[in-house]
């Protein structure tokens, strides 16, 4: 069997310059355990463990059914986070509770509540589609509804005609809103709209389109790839892949195409999850 061996070198040294100093959280190995290899960037989750030689080795199984095997220990991350993989929980304590796509636990046999008045806004169906597939299972239980925008030129009378409230909120998710730009522009307009204040929730994330937000690796790519000014961003990905990018139906198929790749949240790009956690948590405080 070849086993994948840690190095420490990768960490940097705000990240693991001292064991002695910081304790890292110590997570007991289990099936279905999300992971990322730091070292690598390899992310699957956990299909198989087994003692060999005296330690214990898993598989980390991607969202193609490619696996590699790795050695329990340091140099692992869940969320972004670093942890030390440990051996397998007791028995009598393998009934840990199933995780959501988004990693929150599994509420079973609670049905969804009746939508509340409070919206989830994106820019576009992509964004919906994608924020479905990961907190889908949350949303449903807290009762709130992502609803798509298409654009956010007239975000401001959108707020308005919305009327917001105490219990009436809008949380709003925007594409590649970054200072100084067109988008900031029309969040900080939309702010001023009659109830806005505490009401509404306007986050973004920095990437020219919400396909950004997949991590590369996700993917089996280093990077995203440079598309030429002028040349429409989805269009231009498309070509790059060498995927058909003729017009709307291509675009379409392509982006089912890789929303397929996306598993859970460690598929996605921290920038995202912490605006899409901070609308959630902001809706049902």
């Amino acid at each position: 069997m070849c086993v994948e061996r840690m190095s420490y070198d990768s960490w940097g040294p705000t990240d693991l310059a001292a064991p002695t100093k910081r304790e890292l959280p110590l997570v007991p190995v289990e099936i279905g355990l999300v992971l990322e290899d730091a070292e690598s960037g390899w992310v699957g989750a956990v299909t198989r463990v087994e003692k060999s030689g005296g330690m214990h080795v898993m598989s980390l199984e991607d969202r193609r059914g490619r696996s590699r095997s790795f050695q329990l220990g340091f140099g692992f991350l869940i969320e972004g986070r670093p942890v030390r993989v440990g051996p397998p929980a007791p028995r009598a304590a393998a009934t840990a509770p199933a995780r959501t796509a988004s990693g929150s636990v599994r509420v079973e046999g609670l049905r969804a509540q009746v939508a509340k008045a409070s919206r989830i806004w994106v820019e576009g169906k992509h964004d919906a589609e994608l924020v479905e597939k990961v907190w889908g299972d949350d949303l449903r239980v807290e009762g709130i509804v992502v609803e798509p925008l298409h654009g956010v030129d007239d975000l401001a009378a959108a707020v308005a005609e919305f009327r917001p409230g105490p219990e009436r909120r809008l949380g709003i998710l925007v594409d590649h809103l970054v200072e100084g730009s067109k988008e900031a522009r029309i969040a900080a307009q939309a702010m001023s709209a009659p109830g806005a204040a505490g009401n509404v929730l306007i986050v973004g994330h920095p990437y020219v389109d919400v396909w950004q937000a997949i991590k590369p690796s996700t993917l089996g790519i280093p990077a995203w790839p440079v598309v030429p000014r002028g040349t429409d961003w989805k269009t231009g990905i498309l070509s790059a892949f060498g995927w058909p990018h003729a017009g709307p139906e291509d675009i379409g198929l392509g982006w089912q195409r890789l929303l397929g790749a996306v598993r859970t949240y460690a598929d996605l790009e921290p920038a995202l999850l912490g605006r899409v956690e901070e609308v959630i948590d902001f809706l049902t405080a």
